[in-house]
């Protein structure tokens, strides 16, 4: 009813501009919302206010003009002006019941629009280092980054989902020197674990898998990896232990023996990202490689982009970017003084691929702690040429995960985390994602896994899922008895559901698009569980309240439809935030 409204009050922008009366380029962004309070109506809009300096005359004498242009519609019962040119609607009750047919004709599509316009929106999330698994931290960020892919894509937006793989740089030299360490002590050699060296089974899983297919091939003597290193914590430095033992690990492995350790740790662990991405519910359209930039020559290019527009200089060494003069708290480095790009170099040149693969806008689902990171990649994407505001950085709390009162320690170093797998074997996958967009994602959020799995209506996915099931219920005792849903007849019969709690459920079936639309526009698919709720709730008081199989044909079938309503638009809800919608509980 909301676009109809809008579409309403288009038309009589446009009248008015081909009477003269408005500048026929003044683009009128025409926005309706619900109105708070009942005596004003049902929708208002402000457009007259907005309208009024380009037209040059008083918010209320234009108010009036656009009225006055308005095309009449039946199911508009009353248009009133307010205030300052507030334009209040009115709206007949019996054109609330259109919502039920027009869900039950849209099916799957009710809630979908082209407000997006068909633009191209790259979406960027997850995105963690392959150097092991997913723990619950990255549940949140995997969770609120499909969801709001899906969101807009039902909103129109032409989406594309991505992961960037992190394959370059020192942290997967770590993991490559960790992976040797414990093949090493598999073949039996006495070598010391660094106290930097990625930990956790998986390590060794990798390792020993790494030695059936290799033998003693890479093994080379302990003192010969450990001479003359600097000593490791905690009497000495781990950053320059570990630094020194990727230099030996290359020096006495040589390039493909070191290509090869490397390319098994990534790929085990990427292969274990992606199952447990997919058993998530969450794809990707593509997965990016940073090693690809590297050796395509794109971060150079990117690098020279910047240094051509005189963004670049060198100083101690190094190469630095001047962010400082594009609003950064102080300029960055872009290649370290031994001549390796920093990350920051690599993310350059990435989000300028984007750009140049011609999407229109751009989304990185970022861990809250990279805050600080956002003014200097705006100003990368500014000094590019490109406008800073086409990239939107949404930053996600980490999940903390509790048992009982205990919170979980989460280090991927340390190997001391729960997996996303094992939350999702724990509470399953609905719970899951259910829970982890319940609230902002800048918000703090606990993880209660007891909640989680209850089977109560306390448990808030439990207690949506209930509500659709309930109503598939419904039509197996239907088919039970016996009888048949004419759905026509309900349609026609819709005016007969009169009761206070079907009026209220007419009245949230209706906003479900505006909730897909604001979620979408807002990236807050924490809207969309709140409605699921609300919507529930009311089912679920409907159901306690009344019986819905009645003798009375025509009202028997007009409760079944509004049911069937409920259903599907609980089905398409939980759809969005890939959520299953169970016929039975």
């Amino acid at each position: 009813m909301k676009d109809q409204l809008r579409s309403l009050l288009e038309k009589a922008v446009d009248r008015l501009q081909r009477q003269g009366m408005l500048p026929s380029d003044v683009q009128a962004v025409v926005k309706v919302d619900r109105t708070r309070d009942a005596a004003h109506g049902d929708f208002a809009t402000n457009v007259a206010l907005v309208l009024a300096k380009a037209a040059g005359k008083p918010p209320r004498q234009l108010a009036e003009a656009i009225v006055a242009a308005l095309p009449r519609e039946s199911w508009i019962r009353k248009v009133e002006i307010a205030g300052p040119g507030f334009i209040n609607f009115f709206i007949d009750p019996a054109a609330q019941f259109a919502i039920v047919g027009r869900i039950l004709e849209q099916g799957g599509r009710f809630g979908h629009s082209d407000i997006g316009g068909g633009r191209r929106v790259h979406i960027e999330f997850v995105s963690a280092n392959p150097t092991g698994p997913l723990h619950v931290g990255h549940g949140r960020g995997a969770a609120y980054g499909a969801s709001v892919a899906n969101l807009l894509a039902a909103a129109g937006f032409r989406v594309h989902r991505e992961y960037y793989v992190n394959d370059a740089g020192r942290q997967m030299d770590i993991l490559t020197v960790s992976i040797w360490m414990r093949y090493l002590q598999a073949c039996g050699e006495a070598v010391p674990f660094p106290a930097n060296g990625y930990r956790g089974d998986y390590i060794r899983d990798i390792a020993q898998a790494l030695h059936a297919r290799v033998g003693d091939r890479y093994r080379r003597p302990a003192a010969e990896v450990l001479a003359g290193l600097p000593p490791d914590a905690p009497e000495g430095d781990k950053e320059a232990y570990i630094d020194a033992l990727i230099v030996r690990a290359r020096q006495l492995l040589g390039e493909a023996a070191y290509e090869d350790i490397f390319q098994t740790g990534l790929q085990a662990i990427l292969a274990d990202i992606r199952e447990d991405l997919e058993a998530f519910g969450v794809h990707y359209d593509q997965w990016f490689s940073e090693r690809y930039l590297v050796r395509a020559g794109r971060v150079e290019q990117a690098l020279e982009t910047l240094r051509r527009g005189g963004w670049l200089y060198e100083q101690d060494g190094a190469v630095w970017f001047a962010s400082s003069r594009l609003g950064d708290e102080k300029d960055r480095v872009v290649v370290r003084d031994n001549g390796q790009y920093t990350y920051f170099a690599s993310d350059i040149a990435y989000h300028l691929d984007k750009l140049e693969r011609g999407f229109e806008h751009l989304i990185d689902v970022w861990g809250a702690d990279h805050h600080g990171y956002v003014p200097r990649l705006k100003a990368a994407i500014q000094a590019l040429g490109a406008d800073p505001d086409v990239l939107e950085v949404r930053l996600v709390q980490f999940a903390v995960l509790y048992r009982g009162k205990e919170k979980v320690p989460m280090s991927t170093r340390a190997g001391e985390f729960v997996t996303l797998r094992q939350l999702r074997e724990e509470v399953g996958k609905d719970a899951a994602r259910f829970f982890y967009v319940m609230r902002k994602p800048e918000q703090h959020l606990d993880f209660d896994l007891e909640l989680a799995v209850s089977q109560s209506n306390d448990n808030p996915v439990y207690y949506v899922q209930y509500a659709h099931a309930r109503v598939c219920s419904v039509f197996r005792q239907l088919r039970e008895r016996g009888w048949e849903w004419d759905r026509e007849a309900g349609l026609e019969n819709l005016p007969r559901l009169t009761e206070s709690h079907e009026q209220a459920l007419l009245a949230t079936l209706g906003r479900y698009p505006e909730v897909v639309e604001r979620a979408a526009l807002l990236r807050e698919p924490h809207q969309l569980t709140h409605y699921l709720r609300e919507l529930a709730a009311e089912f679920h008081t409907y159901y306690n309240a009344h019986t819905f199989l009645v003798e009375d044909a025509t009202l028997r079938d007009a409760r079944l439809c509004l049911i069937a309503a409920v259903r599907q638009t609980i089905a398409n809800g939980l759809g969005l935030l890939d959520v299953s919608a169970p016929e039975s509980m």
